[in-house]
This record gives C-alpha cells, sequence and structure tokens, in this order.
C-alpha cells in the first residue's frame, strides 16, 4: 500500500481539496492568469477557501501532489493545481473502489 496516498487521504482539508478541484469553476473565482480547469487553481484561492495560511496550504498540497493526486504548474507568478484524474481511478482500484 502506498504510504504518501494513505496520508494524502487521512486529512479532511485534503480531501476538501479533491472535491472541490474536481469542478474548480463552481468553487472557485475566475483567475486573471490560467485557465481553472485546464491550468489549474492558484494555491492562494485554495488556501483562503480551506481558511488556512499560505504555508498550512503548501503542505497540504505537497502532501496531494506527493501522492500524485495533483499536478502543479507555474503561470508567471503563480503555481496552479489541477488533479490528476488517471492517478486518483488508479488510487481508487488499489484502495477497492472505497474513495
Amino acid at each position: 500500500m502506498d504510504v504518501d496516498l494513505l496520508r494524502a487521504l487521512a486529512n479532511d482539508k485534503r480531501l476538501l481539496v479533491l472535491e472541490w478541484l474536481r469542478d474548480p469553476e463552481a468553487h472557485f473565482p475566475p483567475q486573471r492568469d490560467g485557465d481553472l480547469v485546464t491550468d489549474g487553481v492558484c494555491s492562494l484561492f485554495i488556501a483562503e477557501k480551506l481558511g488556512v495560511s499560505q504555508p498550512t496550504c503548501g503542505e497540504h498540497l505537497k502532501v496531494l501532489s506527493r501522492a500524485g493526486l495533483l499536478r502543479s504548474k507555474k503561470v508567471k507568478q503563480w503555481v496552479l493545481y489541477r488533479r490528476d484524474e488517471e492517478r486518483i481511478e488508479r488510487a481508487r482500484a488499489e484502495l477497492g473502489g472505497r474513495w
């Protein structure tokens, strides 16, 4: 069993991030730089919606990225995050579809 995956899924805030990023246009305001769906969501928006500091949000995003559940992309000075749907499907299979 993948320890990074289990760690990523063992936190309610990280699960919320994954849920919100499933439909970013429904959960986040438009961005000046980068498309919410194709490029991802700015970490500042994610931190604000989670109600946590940027460093705390950064740690959550790092854990999710390390597990392969998120992909990051730098656009200008911003780092944008989106779900890695292929990895998420593999994780579901690995966990027996229980997530």
